[in-house]
């Protein structure tokens, strides 16, 4: 398949069928946990960066506030763009889910 078919695929998912298609091509380029990992008991359940207790709602938060992905990858530098296109896909595919834990953390 050449990359421009591929393209067009991709295009004609769905949020939530692009944030799989993105979680399955970064396990091929990472070997590790998960992109996004929901843990019992790690910031409340919420989904977090893989191996971290970053919740996608943090980061989200940051984007929103006027922060660029640059800026994120300075506050923190364990983070990859690859981390920060994950998050943004999760966020959009689950985008009730982030705006209720946005929510929550404004009320606490």
């Amino acid at each position: 398949m050449k990359l421009k078919e591929l393209e067009i695929q991709l295009l004609a998912l769905t949020p939530t069928e692009k944030a799989e298609a993105i979680q399955i091509l970064t396990k091929t380029l990472t070997s590790g946990s998960p992109a996004i990992q929901k843990t019992p008991g790690v910031v409340g359940g919420d989904a977090c960066i893989g191996s971290t207790r970053i919740p996608v709602w943090g980061l989200v938060s940051l984007r929103r506030q006027g922060a660029s992905d640059a800026h994120i990858l300075e506050g923190y530098p364990h983070l990859t763009a690859a981390d920060l296109v994950n998050a943004w896909a999760y966020a959009e595919a689950y985008a009730e889910e982030i705006e209720t834990a946005l929510r929550e953390e404004d009320a606490a």
